[in-house]
């Protein structure tokens, strides 16, 4: 399997969307995540992640210019015992309930369809990081229509077991611009998680994705021996 450079595939295309990469950093320690958000519209752009809890939350940067805040306000991130839950809509929260209450991660995701913003049909894309004595497994999911056809639901769920010091996934929205925008498409890429730590890892991704597009990014290392974390947050506005 050719595992390629994240940076260089986050910056390929001006508009990926929304991303979630999950791995294992290079020396082998940490399980790794990221998720960013991109957006072309002023509603989609006047955005901040923000902490919350153990997790993180969006907010709009300046409220006053608020519009819809129905796709956009949502918690991407949350955690729940040794899970930490990642997707790039109010998923989140249905995982979380899911989980809670026993299910597993899939059939929670089982609730929900793509997002209802015709004509893109943005996909639903979503995480799991398990860090649990020393261990570490990851799945990823994508909830999309069928070549834009808002009647059918394409689910596919992707399991990681024993992943590799400095392998890991990226799974984005979009395959890139365009008019209706065009939905990823295929297994999440295997990428090679390089960096000689977080901040390192945080500063190649935001450097890489598109300087017009790119709105905020969130980065989390969390060490499989311990189940210790330290994140990072970077947003595009207030720099």
């Amino acid at each position: 399997m050719n595992y390629v450079n994240l940076n260089e595939e986050a910056g390929k295309t001006t508009y990926p969307g929304r991303g979630i990469v999950i791995g294992v950093s290079e020396d082998g320690r940490y399980a790794v995540t990221a998720y960013f958000i991109m957006g072309r519209s002023s509603n989609s752009r006047n955005r901040i992640f923000v902490e919350d809890g153990e997790g993180i939350r969006t907010e709009a940067y300046d409220p006053s210019k608020l519009e819809d805040p129905s796709l956009i306000i949502y918690a991407p991130v949350r955690v729940l015992g040794d899970c930490t839950i990642v997707t790039n809509g109010d998923q989140t929260d249905t995982v979380y309930e899911g989980m809670k209450q026993g299910k597993s991660f899939g059939e929670s995701l089982m609730e929900r369809r793509y997002e209802p913003d015709a004509p893109n049909y943005t996909p639903r894309i979503s995480g799991v990081l398990r860090v649990s004595e020393g261990s570490f497994d990851y799945q990823l999911s994508i909830l999309k229509s069928d070549n834009g056809d808002p009647d059918s639901d394409n689910r596919y769920t992707f399991s990681y077991s024993a992943p590799k010091a400095g392998r890991g996934h990226f799974i984005h929205t979009y395959l890139g611009d365009g008019n209706p925008l065009p939905s990823f498409e295929g297994e999440p890429t295997p990428v090679r998680i390089g960096g000689e730590g977080i901040d390192s890892f945080t500063d190649g991704i935001w450097e890489a994705l598109n300087e017009e597009n790119k709105v905020s990014l969130f980065t989390r290392y969390i060490e499989i021996a311990t189940g210790k974390y330290e994140s990072r947050i970077i947003n595009k506005n207030g720099q």
